[in-house]
């Protein structure tokens, strides 16, 4: 069995981070590594880590990115102020998945929002997305919200 380490992302890890995106026909909102790109992508991994509130994580195996996920603390007046936080853009490996990578990043994340005093951690997931419905419900997580999006 191989050891999982998940960290918080460095500058290293955008190109891998970034390949993981890609193999996502789905949900990969056009993503690619190019020269092109990288900029881009670059400047997004600073705003992210300049952030008090975003924090971006990789998760590694013997050296190789396998995972990614990001978490977004949102500070909120209902529930007497209570603090948030949303898990987006998570990624497995494509030859990786279903070894149990994908739940032990969400528990990582749930340890994450607790310690950072969140009381509730949320996360989207596309409509197409049948097998990641089922594993976000086997882990814990119920449907409760119907999400919009516009596109600005």
């Amino acid at each position: 069995m191989t050891i999982l380490d998940i960290r918080e992302a460095m500058p290293a890890d955008l190109e891998a981070i970034i390949r993981l995106h890609e193999e996502d026909d789905l949900g990969a909102h056009g993503d690619v590594w190019t020269a092109e790109n990288r900029l881009s992508y670059e400047r997004a991994f600073e705003a992210i880590a300049r952030s008090p509130d975003n924090r971006l994580f990789v998760a590694v195996e013997e050296g190789v990115v396998v995972g990614t996920f990001q978490i977004t603390f949102i500070p909120n007046l209902t529930g007497r102020g209570a603090l948030r936080a949303k898990v987006e853009s998570v990624k497995v490996k494509a030859s990786r998945r279903s070894t149990g990578i994908g739940a032990r990043m969400m528990d990582f994340a749930a340890t994450e929002a607790r310690a950072r005093g969140a009381s509730l951690l949320e996360l989207s997931s596309n409509k197409a997305r049948k097998d990641a419905h089922r594993f976000y419900e086997r882990i814990g997580y119920v449907r409760s919200h119907e999400g919009f999006k516009k596109a600005l």
